[in-house]
């Protein structure tokens, strides 16, 4: 069978154009259409669960079903966790295992088989894997079909809310890398986190709102629109603090309060300002080991109106991690016993980081650890939020090979 790149290009063609109104319940038969063109059968798509635990089968015509699979512990997770193809050879031929990533978040894996795989194969099937992660990110917003695939229990509107809020947890460039994760899945409400990349800037903002439930939701629904607005409207991390405290002063009055960190880093040079309104310090990771807590300056939480922020400052190494989370990590405790505390998560990040390759892989690993470690206790919200400085540039990425 012809696999050669231009019969490549026209098979990729024909699926881009056809996606365009393609509705979101017909990726499945389109997506298995495809994979049967070259031979190939037994096609799955494996979405991540919102625990960040289990891939789960997106159900569709032409598309086996079956369990979810457990990122931890399978090929489809192996594949899903390296980010990169794995083949492994079954009784009637190889299974092969691709990533799924929109830019580089992970969406889930594309399972499926074929009699024989040689480097023709392996090209089309990379370049369609991507194409299929574009296709379901761009359907998903406008469809409940993939929300529900992911699902694996209930989930409380608050958490519904804060869902709908979150960017992408994880972002790659060759200069920055970004992964967040939120503590319980299926039921919080006040902690929320937002990114953007702008220029050679990115910003970064992680928040707590005050209290449990609908009214938290709402505070963080308004602390996040109130930090987009002021950071679409370019201006310094002062005044920004300043316009979220007025929004959360002004909507809610100073009984309720929303405690945060808003921060930029150049991704150029490798410079980071934050401000610490009312969250713990963060932790600077060098070489896989915890080296400082960021103590600075503090500012009073968002919400308690007129306070003037303080700026604090750091210049990164290259390859430096910075590790932002919110109070409900290391304030749980069993009934009498101690808090969590911050020297235990210190020895749990210097666990995991050596056994971790990728932002995402560790705080996923670092995550499900202290989850463990409380015995599935979680009381409050907790989040986390690394982003790791690389340095160099990435011109060469707008470059044309002719």
């Amino acid at each position: 069978m012809d696999r050669s790149e231009g019969f490549g290009e026209r098979l990729l063609g024909q699926l881009l154009d056809r996606a365009h109104t393609m509705p979101p319940r017909l990726i499945a038969p389109l997506v298995a259409e495809e994979v049967r063109k070259i031979g190939g059968w037994d096609v799955s798509i494996l979405l991540q669960d919102y625990d960040q635990v289990m891939l789960v089968p997106l159900l569709g015509r032409g598309l086996t079903g079956g369990d979810p699979l457990p990122i931890n512990g399978s090929w489809a997770g192996e594949a899903f966790v390296s980010e990169t193809r794995v083949e492994r050879p079954v009784s009637d031929g190889i299974r092969m295992f691709l990533p799924l990533l929109d830019g580089s978040d992970e969406v889930g894996v594309m399972a499926l088989t074929l009699s024989t795989v040689d480097d023709d194969d392996r090209r089309l099937l990379r370049r369609l894997a991507g194409l299929v992660a574009d296709m379901l990110v761009t359907k998903n917003s406008y469809t409940d079909q993939f929300f529900m695939a992911r699902r694996r229990e209930p989930m409380s509107v608050s958490a519904e809310i804060q869902w709908s809020l979150l960017p992408p947890l994880s972002m790659v460039t060759p200069q920055v890398a970004v992964a967040g994760i939120l503590e319980p899945a299926y039921d919080v409400a006040g902690d929320s986190l937002d990114y953007a990349l702008n220029d050679e800037v990115l910003n970064m903002a992680v928040i707590d709102a005050m209290g449990h439930g609908m009214n938290a939701a709402v505070l963080a629904t308004v602390a996040i629109g109130a930090y987009r607005h002021a950071r679409r409207a370019d201006v310094a991390l002062a005044e920004l603090y300043e316009f979220m405290d007025a929004a959360i002063n002004d909507q809610f009055g100073p009984d309720q309060f929303v405690t945060a960190q808003m921060a930029r880093l150049d991704i150029g040079s490798g410079y980071l300002e934050w401000v610490n309104a009312g969250h713990p310090a963060p932790l600077l990771i060098r070489g896989n080991r915890v080296i400082e807590a960021l103590e600075g300056a503090g500012t009073l939480p968002v919400g308690f109106g007129g306070a003037t922020p303080q700026i604090n400052t750091r210049q990164l190494a290259r390859h430096d991690r910075v590790l932002f989370y919110t109070d409900g990590l290391v304030e749980e405790h069993e009934t009498g016993g101690e808090q969590f505390g911050e020297e235990r998560l210190i020895k749990s990040i210097e666990h995991v980081c050596p056994m971790t390759k990728t932002a995402q892989q560790m705080v996923r690993s670092l995550s499900h650890s202290l989850m463990r470690q409380r015995q599935g206790t979680t009381s409050d919200d907790a989040s986390l939020f690394l982003v790791e400085w690389r340095g160099g540039n990435a011109d060469h990425l707008a470059e044309v090979d002719l």
